[in-house]
């Protein structure tokens, strides 16, 4: 089954990347007697650690890119679910699923049993804060014997395959979990790599783990870096300090040699979220003013490049069923003018916020304050590292935030993003939104399990949301992953889940 999921990155990347990455990893041509490579994997990723990368932070998709841990799903080219620690299920009845797990065993030697399974997702469902991917469900597992999970939902979720394969829902061993609530996914993972060392926010230690259901990785282990700022990022690289980096500054990817620089279609876009809770945009009339007044087009080959396409909503191109069925947004205020919003704002500051880890925000920052600023108001940036800001963000501590985001992160499926940026109770509703019809329109795609009604759902969801201006879609993403021509298998993924499985290594 892995080889299923591989073939979807593997329709993304260029062919000598992913040379023999069909291969399973046992027995294979060119490794060692303990079935490696002789070379370590050397990675610069971008965003330190936000909570000693426990599954239930936005740390969640280190654990994936890594492949240190695994869902009882995982999702292939199309975006279905498909086997990972379950290597079947069947749906009982709308709330009702089974899952038959597979021989599996945890990186601290213990055995992947039902009981396992369910005290994981027992913690996720526990976690304060509560995981996006459960911002919209929750969950009962549990053990039906050894080998089998009966999982249940108080609704009907026709995506709960999907959301498992989340992340945020990766199994860890029993002693991973601390009676804080805490989840310490070292050692305790099943992937075919283990963290053996996690050193604060600047580095980590992974070694091949040699009990991996899915046969030996072909290299011997990886060697992490955190380095927050892109152009140190893309030096790295060039000076052949790491052999991957992720998410290369555009201002630097044509610096990069042709064999070196990947472009990713990405499912991420990157917009700018008002705060409808407290503040200046509070005021209906003075969002339409600053959504008016921003251009994200102008950013494209500015800022970006020409490594982004201009926004048509909350989802892009890479999200390819979205345009067909996109629905006219009505209903929206009108905008403020330009002494409109310095007569309401009465001298107060617009505080704009985004952060230094994605090289191209801050310079988008100083474009729409300019563009603001034309629209009457009085803007004030705050540019630090996400991790500095995360927990302000929550706490609707500014009152415009430009946000990265990939919106099939969670799940695969839309409505978890939906659910968890713009509902009323969403865990990541840096907004603040409260609008009966948006929620009623997540919950109406929630319920839905028609694929096609589904992402018809969706888009009429997405029109609401747009309708409350509080959010303004500005870009959508091509990413740029730095790769250098020595090392093959590299997953280059869109929904950015997955960098390197047991066939990633060096030449």
């Amino acid at each position: 089954m892995r080889t299923t999921f591989r073939g979807f990155f593997a329709a993304l990347a260029l062919t000598p990347l992913l040379a023999g990455c069909f291969v399973s990893g046992e027995g294979s041509a060119g490794t060692d007697a303990q079935g490696g490579s002789a070379g370590r994997l050397r990675i610069a990723l971008a965003v330190p650690p936000v909570q000693a990368l426990s599954p239930y932070s936005n740390d969640a998709t280190v654990l994936s890119k890594l492949s240190v841990a695994e869902g009882l799903t995982a999702l292939d080219r199309d975006g279905a679910a498909v086997p990972a620690l379950a290597k079947s299920w069947k749906q009982q009845n709308d709330t009702t699923w089974t899952f038959e797990l597979r021989k599996a065993t945890f990186q601290d030697g213990t055995r992947v049993t039902a009981e396992s399974v369910v005290d994981a997702l027992d913690h996720a469902g526990a976690a304060e804060p509560k995981p996006r991917v459960l911002s919209d469900v929750s969950l009962t597992a549990k053990a039906e014997d050894a080998d089998t999970v009966t999982i249940s939902t108080k609704a009907a979720d026709p995506v709960l395959p999907l959301r498992l394969a989340s992340p945020a829902l990766s199994i860890l061993s029993p002693k991973a979990y601390g009676k804080d609530g805490t989840a310490n996914p070292v050692g305790t993972g099943t992937g075919p790599f283990e963290i053996t060392k996690l050193t604060g926010k600047t580095g980590a230690t992974l070694d091949r783990f040699d009990g991996y259901w899915g046969g030996k990785a072909k290299a011997p282990g990886i060697d992490v870096t955190w380095i927050a700022d892109g152009t140190a990022r893309a030096n790295a690289l060039r000076a052949g300090d790491v052999d991957i980096a992720e998410w290369i500054p555009t201002a630097q990817a044509k610096l990069l040699p042709k064999d070196t620089r990947h472009v990713v279609p990405s499912v991420r876009t990157d917009s700018l979220i008002l705060n409808t809770r407290s503040g200046i945009f509070t005021d209906a009339t003075l969002r339409a003013a600053a959504r008016e007044a921003v251009d994200g087009s102008a950013l494209v080959d500015s800022v970006f490049g020409g490594y982004a396409d201009p926004a048509q909503g909350l989802f892009g191109p890479a999200v390819s069923w979205a345009a067909d069925k996109r629905v006219k947004v009505t209903g929206r205020a009108q905008a403020a003018t330009a002494a409109q919003v310095r007569a309401k704002t009465k001298g107060r500051t617009l505080r704009l916020a985004t952060y230094t880890n994605r090289a191209e925000l801050p310079e988008a920052a100083t474009v729409l304050e300019q563009q603001m600023e034309k629209a009457g108001f009085a803007v004030k940036q705050d540019v630090r590292e996400y991790t500095q800001m995360e927990a302000d963000l929550l706490a609707g501590k500014y009152d415009a935030v430009i946000l990265s985001r990939v919106t099939l992160l969670d799940t695969g499926d839309a409505v978890a993003y939906l659910a968890s940026d713009f509902a009323s109770d969403g865990v990541y509703n840096i907004a603040g939104l409260k609008d009966s019809k948006v929620d009623q329109a997540i919950k109406s795609a929630a319920e839905e399990g028609d694929t096609a009604k589904r992402q018809q759902d969706i888009m009429s969801a997405e029109a609401d949301i747009l309708r409350t201006d509080a959010v303004v879609p500005l870009v959508h993403e091509k990413v740029v992953q730095g790769v250098s021509p020595k090392v093959e298998g590299v997953l280059l993924d869109p929904r950015e889940r997955s960098l390197v499985d047991v066939d990633t290594r060096l030449k």
